[in-house]
């Protein structure tokens, strides 16, 4: 059951603050604390106004009475003070308000009074969405999908689901000549969330093709990269000697990830295809289904856990076979600087969404799908049946390497490192 707390008192100023640092990109735990407001309070204030500000964030003009003045009016008004000296006593001037606008708690929109609403209810945003969606409003197929970690997708209707933009865009198109039909796709994003409040309802959310039940601040979107990445690890910083594969020792890492959050890690040497697997346990506390906010890793493939399985595989390996590791951006090799320094390893990340530059390693994991199928609960397997799979893999001719397996291929090139001094493809 919802509930309300402590009923808030003049809350304004810490309000407008919270709002400042959520535009910011602030989580809204962090913007509520550095406002002077609990932390439980910064995510409540945030879904109640659909992720929208729900007052103005300018300073205070002094124009209108403050909170604290409206109440000190109140309190002289019921000891029957007058108009003049009520003034003299808030240090305002008894003429300082328009002519004929009611005072304080008389005025409209307060709350008691029957005035009118402060603000009127925009109806702007659902109907752009309305016109948008009205075609082929029914439901999509049903998912047969295993579930992830919340549990089985839910099926959405099937509508147009134009996104305000392509309203905006779209009415110009239409209506070239009306010149009331034109609204910029911003003023339909505020029409909707503010409409809203209180998270967007079920039906317009539906609309949306995201589906986002609350509005992201924009700074926020901006700081989505990962804060250990840093342009010198990029993908394209990486020598050329790695791309043209004219070297064994560089190396390609992912994981696999299976139900209850277990995972196993992957390193395949990108000339010769050679296969190590990371044996990743859950660690001494975890709990399947339990999840602490901010605490520590533990199902095993946490950035510590990451780090210290692959420095011990890369650390029996001859030290021309380590060069350099790529790996994509996740946040499990945010240890990434300190395993370069225990192993020697240059450590380089792809770009986002760039399967396609760790293409060996993808590959790879595809065949690992024999032996582990979608939906296996892969921390059941033990280190040694890991590596009994990696030598599998390892043994199977490949014909990227003219028939050759792995093993053979990566014995070749040790023998040819050690005659020659530079491990090249024949």
């Amino acid at each position: 059951m919802y509930s309300p707390g402590r009923p808030g008192v003049n809350q304004r100023k810490a309000k407008q603050a919270f709002w400042k640092h959520i535009a910011t990109g602030l989580p809204s735990e962090d913007a509520a604390l550095a406002s002077g407001a609990s932390q439980p309070l910064g995510p409540r204030w945030f879904r109640e106004a659909g992720g929208m500000p729900p007052l103005s964030l300018a300073p205070n003009s002094g124009r209108y009475l403050s909170f604290a003045e409206r109440e000190e009016l109140a309190l002289l008004k019921a000891q029957r003070y007058g108009v003049r000296e009520i003034a003299r006593r808030l240090g305002r001037s008894p003429n300082g308000r328009p002519s004929g606008q009611p005072c304080a708690r008389s005025s409209p929109g307060w709350p008691g009074t029957g005035g009118p609403p402060c603000k009127p209810t925009c109806k702007l945003g659902s109907a752009a969405l309305s016109w948008a969606s009205a075609a082929n409003r029914s439901r999509g197929p049903p998912c047969h999908g295993r579930g992830g970690a919340h549990g089985r997708r839910a099926d959405r209707r099937w509508g147009m689901c134009w996104s305000p933009e392509p309203i905006s865009r779209r009415l110009r198109v239409d209506f070239p000549h009306d010149v009331s039909m034109r609204i910029s796709h911003e003023a339909i994003y505020q029409a909707l969330y503010v409409q809203g409040r209180g998270a967007l309802r079920r039906e317009l959310s539906a609309c949306l093709r995201t589906g986002r039940a609350l509005r992201v601040p924009r700074a926020r979107t901006q700081q989505r990269g990962k804060p250990f990445i840093t342009p010198e690890v990029m993908i394209s910083q990486r020598p050329a000697e790695i791309a043209n594969r004219a070297v064994p020792g560089h190396w390609e890492g992912d994981l696999i990830i299976g139900p209850n959050r277990s995972a196993i890690g992957t390193l395949v040497e990108r000339t010769t295809r050679f296969t190590m697997l990371l044996h990743l346990p859950s660690r001494p506390g975890y709990a399947p289904g339990a999840c602490i906010k901010n605490g520590p890793a533990l199902a095993g493939h946490g950035a510590e856990a990451v780090r210290d399985a692959i420095a011990a595989k890369i650390a029996v390996l001859p030290e021309q076979l380590r060069r350099s590791l790529t790996w994509d951006q996740g946040a499990e090799m945010a240890r990434h600087a300190r395993l370069r320094i225990e192993t020697g390893l240059a450590i380089y990340f792809c770009d986002p969404r760039s399967p396609w530059q760790r293409g060996t390693n993808e590959n790879t994991n595809g065949l690992l799908r024999q032996y582990f199928p979608k939906g296996t609960d892969i921390g059941r397997y033990s280190a040694h049946e890991l590596d009994a799979v990696a030598a599998t893999l390892n043994s199977r001719p490949r014909k990227t390497l003219g028939w050759e397996t792995p093993a053979e291929a990566l014995a070749k090139r040790l023998i040819s490192a050690q005659q020659t001094g530079v491990a090249t493809i024949p």
